[in-house]
């Protein structure tokens, strides 16, 4: 059952944070709080101790009040979702699995899933609102001062205050289809940000088509819309669709958009805030240093330069931000959330993957660990070669462990022995040179280029081996069965509630060691 109702309430962050309040998951700060380094460092302490969402009430240098940590526990990116458990969104990992790679349908069940389908992508289509609230207030060019945001500033070294969990939306300037992503931007003057994205990112190549044409590129940045929106531009997931297509398969209807007062682009009619701007290609100012998600500060980058010209806003208005750094931070949860949606997408891609998971503390993205149903020899460093091609957001991950379809992924006891006792590092370390690699990432000897490792540490068959691999310790099903049909006789039922399960491991293992820590709030 869903938790969030069908309608336009369902795309409002207004609306999410009044359901975390209803559920006891909201902390209203009242006392005055700086926006410059210790709201951060406050949100970061709650975070780590699986504390609710904040609302800053009372920020430092502007009138706006400060959302923050709205997706800091698995069970609210679950909810922003609509939905209750994080099984179901695996459910939409197989739409979106279909929608990649349809085929004829077998029976007349898969016809129905297919036509079910087809029936989401019409409902998802986007609609136009025509008395947006985000236009409640209008700003224009010589009234506009990006000082009266509260722009934070997360740890020391950072260069300035910065816009982390906006919308970024530019046009294709030949085809006018839009793009829509999450980038950082950071405050250069009263009227004027620099934007950071990858060269990869359709901003970056729309900018560059601009450029060609010898245009400026329009961009809009809409802060404070429902979370799931995010996550839906969030998400680098080849389905050739819109991205308010993606975002209404997300949130089971379509998004309500509207035109913006100075600029042809479409943002969504209930953002709390939106700046309206442009590029002029070659325009570049410095950009950062910042703390970033790998845990250490990033580097200074040329960087496109946007003039603002329009703020628009609700009455009102909630500024939504959050910050990188070393996990566990907002953007971790949101990763496994994402890891659920993208398994039916893999599974479909590579058949014989049984399960992947992206452990937290790697970044939710440096390492892998996948497991296989394993027939023939050589096919772990198949299944590795396979999973870096399958998706873009693989092409970063530096590590992959295959281990066959007995381990669980998730259970960081049994990866290890299956590393510890099936692995001989001069036979089974599969190493790329030279690959594209993260730019954020210095641990490499080139800045954009890097190596890659794959760990077999399945069970070795066929050739692979040149003596008799080692049998498996098990028990009879008869013992098992035995011992537990005379568990509560023997006096032990106790001992059930100490065991650790390690179904707790990956997905919600961090989230309820810190859901224990957070009833001391």
């Amino acid at each position: 059952m869903s938790l969030l109702s069908p309608g336009p309430g369902s795309r409002d962050m207004r609306n999410f944070i009044a359901l975390l309040e209803r559920k006891g998951q909201l902390k209203r700060i009242k006392a005055e709080v700086n926006p410059d380094l210790e709201l951060a460092a406050i949100t970061d302490r709650v975070l780590a101790r699986g504390g609710p969402a904040l609302l800053f009430e009372n920020v430092k240098g502007s009138t706006l009040p400060v959302a923050t940590n709205l997706l800091g526990t698995m069970e609210r990116v679950v909810w922003s979702m609509g939905l209750e458990k994080a099984e179901e969104l695996e459910e939409l990992g197989r739409k979106l699995a279909l929608l990649q790679q349809p085929k004829p349908p077998k029976d007349l069940k898969e016809t129905r899933a297919f036509a079910n389908v087809l029936w989401d992508l019409i409902k998802a289509r986007p609609d136009f609102d025509l008395t947006p609230p985000c236009h409640q207030k209008v700003i224009k060019e010589d009234q506009l001062n990006l000082d009266k945001l509260p722009l934070i500033r997360p740890w020391p070294k950072d260069a300035s205050g910065v816009i982390t969990l906006g919308l970024v939306i530019t046009k294709d300037p030949e085809t006018g289809v839009p793009n829509v992503g999450v980038y950082r931007l950071q405050r250069q003057s009263t009227k004027t940000m620099t934007v950071h994205w990858l060269s990869v990112r359709g901003g970056a190549l729309h900018l560059r088509k601009a450029a060609a044409l010898g245009k400026k590129l329009e961009i809009a940045v809409a802060i404070g819309v429902h979370p799931l929106i995010v996550m839906a531009a969030a998400t680098p997931i080849p389905v050739q669709m819109s991205e308010w297509l993606f975002a209404g398969l997300y949130a089971g209807e379509g998004v309500r958009l509207t035109r913006c007062k100075t600029i042809d682009l479409q943002v969504p009619s209930h953002s709390e805030v939106v700046l309206e701007g442009t590029i002029t290609p070659g325009e570049e100012l410095a950009d950062g240093p910042f703390g970033d998600h790998m845990g250490f500060y990033g580097g200074i980058e040329k960087s496109p330069l946007i003039r603002f010209h329009c703020i628009t806003h609700r009455k009102d208005p909630i500024f939504l931000t959050t910050f990188s750094g070393r996990p566990p931070k907002e953007e971790a949860m949101l990763a496994i959330a994402l890891n659920r949606i993208y398994t039916p997408i893999l599974r479909q891609q590579i058949p014989e993957i049984n399960d992947f998971f992206l452990p937290m503390e790697a970044l939710s993205y440096k390492l892998a660990v996948i497991s296989i149903k394993k027939t023939y020899p050589g096919q772990a460093r198949r299944s590795a070669m396979a999973f870096w091609t399958a998706l873009p957001q693989f092409t970063y991950t530096k590590f992959v462990v295959v281990v066959d379809s007995t381990i669980n992924v998730r259970d960081p006891r049994q990866v290890v022995w299956a590393i510890s006792s099936q692995v001989d590092p001069q036979r089974d370390l599969f190493i790329l040179e030279n690959t594209p690699f993260d730019s954020l990432d210095f641990s490499s000897e080139h800045i954009g280029l890097g190596g890659r490792l794959a760990i077999d540490a399945t069970r070795k068959i066929g050739p692979e081996k040149k003596h008799e691999w080692g049998e498996v310790l098990t028990r009879p099903t008869e013992i098992e069965s035995k011992v537990n049909e005379r568990w509560n006789e023997l006096g032990l039922s106790d001992l059930d509630e100490n065991e650790p399960d390690p179904s707790l491991f990956g997905y919600v293992i961090e989230d309820l060691l810190r859901q224990r820590q957070a009833d001391k709030f």
